[in-house]
Parts: structure tokens; sequence; C-alpha cells
């Protein structure tokens, strides 16, 4: 079966491990628009830290970014939707959390088109995403957020995370959603909510979609899905959920199913280059 709305995350799934989409994976995407599909971004990252990505994928539509929260019109350069986070809420959940586990690194991402990531002392982050340090105090929250991401020197992230859930799952969500990288978000917001609103102004339903990932946070966008495809390099609680597991990002894994769904493999050919 084929589905008219895919919807990937980039980090981990449709990136590659040099955070950049393949030649082949560019390729099965084309193959979408003959067969009357869509394709829609689904990631975590805020639109600033993701705006140069989805301009070197020559993107145009809807976004789903910042773990569901903004809705970002990219050809129009413009946020459609932006859910706050309320900066009274996420300093109670996180002196909570402290509580429990010590002092914890954070940082903040500020809302907007063109919101800074502010990170606190002993905050580190793996990758190329762009962070101003700042000490802790109140210039992390003077402006407005959408999410705060926590570190601790000793827990792993499932066992912060696990902790996390305890002491503020009344407060907040808490997810997982990469190495260093367990999120503290508003309560009720997840990728599943904001890519059921995208597919709504497309005119589309959970029926009609195919969604990809590979963290935790792509959970409830699974189980809103039709049909959800982890990556092999997967964290194992999505594996234990999706409806099937292809090859890993490293291996263009969702141009693997895209070209086994939509017409024509491009593997081994000049496209793969």
């Amino acid at each position: 079966m084929s589905y008219r709305l895919v919807a990937t995350d980039m980090d981990g799934t449709l990136l590659g491990p040099d955070h950049l989409p393949s030649t082949r994976s560019r390729a099965a995407l084309g193959l979408l628009g003959p067969a009357g599909a869509t394709h829609v971004v689904v990631t975590g990252r805020p639109v600033p830290l993701i705006r140069e990505v989805l301009r070197d994928l020559d993107y145009e539509g809807l976004a789903v970014c910042g773990q569901g929260g903004q809705i970002f019109h990219v050809g129009q350069d413009r946020l459609l939707s932006s859910v706050l986070m309320d900066r009274d809420v996420a300093r109670r959940a996180l002196d909570r959390v402290e509580a429990r586990t010590g002092e914890l690194a954070l940082s903040v991402n500020r809302d907007g088109l063109d919101g800074e990531m502010l990170a606190g002392p002993g905050f580190t982050l793996g990758g190329t995403l762009p962070m101003t340090s700042v000490p802790r105090g109140p210039e992390l929250w003077a402006e407005p957020l959408n999410k705060v991401t926590i570190q601790h020197p000793v827990h792993d992230d499932d066992t912060l995370a696990a902790l996390a859930v305890e002491a503020a799952g009344d407060l907040v969500e808490v997810i997982v959603t990469g190495p260093g990288m367990v999120e503290l978000t508003p309560l009720g917001m997840t990728k599943a909510s904001g890519l059921a609103w995208a597919a709504r102004r497309m005119g589309l339903t959970a029926a009609d979609t195919i969604a990809f990932g590979d963290m935790p946070n792509d959970i409830p966008m699974f189980r809103w899905a039709a049909h959800g495809v982890a990556m092999d390099n997967a964290h194992p609680d999505l594996k234990s959920i999706a409806d099937e597991v292809t090859t890993s990002n490293a291996e263009d894994g969702v141009a693997a199913v895209l070209e086994r769904l939509y017409g024509g493999s491009l593997a081994g050919g000049s496209l793969c280059a």
C-alpha cells in the first residue's frame, strides 16, 4: 500500500551521519509527487536549527518542528503556529527533577524564527548545532521558550527521563530525543499533535500516513500514523512498537522503503553516487 502523506524525522532518520540528506534519499523523495504523495518533515529541532537543512533539501512545504510545537511554512518562511512553554511551569518542573537528581546541566530554546539555543554551564552537545553559552540564571528565562533540555553527569538518558517523569510528568512532557537530549516540553504537545495539525491543513488523516523515526520522541507519531517505520539504528523502545524496521540512516533506510512503495529502486544506480 502507498500512503498519501510521508512523515519523516530528520536526525538519525532521513539525514545521514553527516547530518545531510544523501543523493539517494533526495531521489527517493522525488518519487512522492508523481505518485500523489506529500512529504512532511517532523523534527525535534526548532525552526532556527533546521531552516538551512530544509533549504538544502529544496523543501517548500510544511515542517513540524520543535517536537510538534511549531508549524513552519518553509516556502513562505513563516511560522503558522507556535506553542510556548510556560516558563514558571518549566522552572517548577526543573526544581522537582533536581530534588531527585541533584543539579542538572540545561539548555533552553527561545521561540521564533531566529530564537537562540542557550546553554548553561556544563551542557554539552555533539554535532554542529549552534549554542550560546550563558550563566545559569535569569538570562535563560528572559524570553519566551519552546523547550528545555536537561543532562545529568552520571545518569544515562533513559534513567534521567524516567526520574523526570516520576518527578514532573504531571507538569511537562519528558522525551528522549537523542544522545544527551532529554527534553521537557509543554504538556500534551508531541510530534503526533503537530503532525495531526499539519495533516488536517492538507486534508489528510492518520490513515493516509506513513511515519519514519529513530527515537522515543517518535513514539506518539508512530501510534498516530497508519504505519510506523523505525530505523535499524533506532532506540529499542521505538523498535518495539514499529510496524516495520528498515536499514539504518547511514544505509538510506528511508529511501529503501520509499523506493519499494512508490515505484522503482534507485539502489546501485547512478543516483546513488
